[in-house]
């Protein structure tokens, strides 16, 4: 359960809730990106996970991602909400390319 300003938001079934990390202001060059040239950050930190799928013989299969794991994803993944101003990503588990140690 991922608790906002004034929101609770809770993922049903696989499904994540993703803050993206801040995107680079520089190149490795030393240039400095206007934002309309920077790229939408492909990682993020899990603000809160669903409770898992039901598989086939109908028990819950938990998540193997969790709550604070950094994690990659691909670039068009997920879906994009905006909740009191935070401008956050709901993706399934199987959207997850990895988790970052």
């Amino acid at each position: 359960m991922a608790k906002t300003k004034t929101t609770t938001v809770t993922p049903l079934g696989d499904r994540v809730l993703v803050k993206r990390v801040a995107a680079d202001d520089k190149t490795a060059g030393g240039i400095i990106l206007p934002d309309t040239a920077k790229e939408k950050p492909r990682e993020g930190v899990i603000v809160s996970v669903g409770l898992g799928k039901i598989g086939d013989d109908g028990e819950r299969q938990s998540l193997t991602v969790k709550k604070k794991d950094r994690v990659l994803f691909s670039s068009y993944a997920g879906s994009e909400i905006k909740i009191d101003g935070e401008e956050l990503l709901i993706l399934t588990e199987d959207e997850i390319l990895a988790i970052i140690n």
